[in-house]
């Protein structure tokens, strides 16, 4: 028989504290920046600004998809370190059902990686690279 205690609502007072201050912080940063923003912007301010350098030209393309992807790829992969460790500090409470879960999950987060890696997701200089063809197309070609 395992025991498992009372759960009051005072157990999550700390949370709501935290919610209550996130949400405070949240306006207070609303409130500031409205009152100290420039009413009327001069066109200089209005430019892009990168580096301190002004720019001669506008640029000729948007940002690559490949950018977004990439940092898709890097939520989902921290997001994977934040269970290893969630999972590190309890492990010897799991035994060799969180060993055998994290294992498989693992098992899927590396295969994603080697999927992406394979369709040149990672690989950003496309001009030197040969693009990835299934076998099917490739046979048919």
């Amino acid at each position: 028989m395992s025991y498992s205690p009372k759960v009051t609502l005072a157990d999550y007072a700390p949370v709501l504290v935290m919610l209550v201050l996130a949400t405070g912080f949240v306006a207070v940063s609303l409130l500031v920046s409205r009152l100290f923003r420039p009413d009327r912007p001069t066109p200089e301010k209005l430019e892009p600004y990168e580096c301190g350098i002004i720019p001669e030209v506008e640029p000729s393309q948007r940002f690559p998809v490949k950018f977004y992807l990439v940092a898709m790829l890097f939520v989902i992969f921290d997001i994977e370190i934040i269970f290893l460790f969630a999972w590190a500090s309890i492990w010897d409470q799991l035994g060799w059902y969180g060993v055998a879960a994290m294992l498989i999950f693992t098992f899927f987060v590396v295969e994603t990686l080697m999927y992406v890696w394979k369709r040149g997701a990672l690989d950003w200089n496309v001009k030197r690279r040969a693009r990835y063809i299934p076998d099917e197309l490739q046979d048919a070609a």
